[in-house]
């Protein structure tokens, strides 16, 4: 007999995260959604002239119906999250040096973060969505940045940053989901998928 579960579980088919991410692989795992972890092949949009949502949603999009494609039936889920200040997308940083010049730009400034979040379910159906955060920043010197990445690595990170990970040497106050900082707004994709109380 196997033990009751205390948990949301989805229901069949079969729920694929497109996504390599463990911190999103690990928000949905808490929340009791068994998945299966397929990271995507598609690679992402970096268009400064899309509007931020319309820009997250896209890359969301992309992630979600590449692996799709090769998997009819099953509850897909896409994600892609990017920092914007002032408008303009900050992806992920391609050296230490860069890192450091991101966490300077948002030093003592306000910055949204969004996750653009596709859903497709197992008719092929498409629901894309995102979600904003809006994160403020303590102000940081040279040595505060660099005593950060010394603890953290900011190379996979949008931003040069994880709110996850001793964000509290970086961040005065949030106004949004904690969750969808980390890289997914865990209630607004369980409302998408056929989920139960157990």
């Amino acid at each position: 007999m196997k033990p009751a579960m205390d948990s949301r579980l989805p229901s069949e088919p079969r729920v694929i995260l497109a996504s390599g991410s463990p911190r999103r692989r690990e928000l949905l795992e808490k929340a009791g959604v068994a998945i299966e972890v397929i990271p995507s092949p598609a690679g992402e949009i970096h268009d400064a002239a899309m509007a931020p949502g319309a820009l997250c949603k896209t890359n969301a999009r992309l992630k979600a119906a590449a692996v799709a494609a090769n998997h009819p039936g099953a509850w897909v889920i896409g994600a892609d999250t990017l920092v914007f200040l002032d408008g303009s997308p900050l992806g992920k940083p391609a050296d230490r040096a860069a890192a450091t010049a991101m966490l300077a730009r948002l030093s003592g400034r306000t910055h949204e973060v969004r996750t653009g979040v596709c859903v497709i379910d197992p008719a092929g159906r498409e629901d894309a969505f995102h979600e904003t955060t809006r994160v403020t920043f303590r102000v940081l010197d040279a040595e505060a940045i660099h005593a950060y990445h010394g603890l953290v690595d900011p190379l996979d990170k949008a931003g040069a940053y994880g709110i996850q990970e001793h964000g509290d040497r970086l961040v005065g106050r949030i106004d949004g989901p904690f969750d969808n900082v980390m890289g997914l707004p865990v209630a607004a994709v369980l409302a998408r998928l056929p989920v139960a109380e157990s």
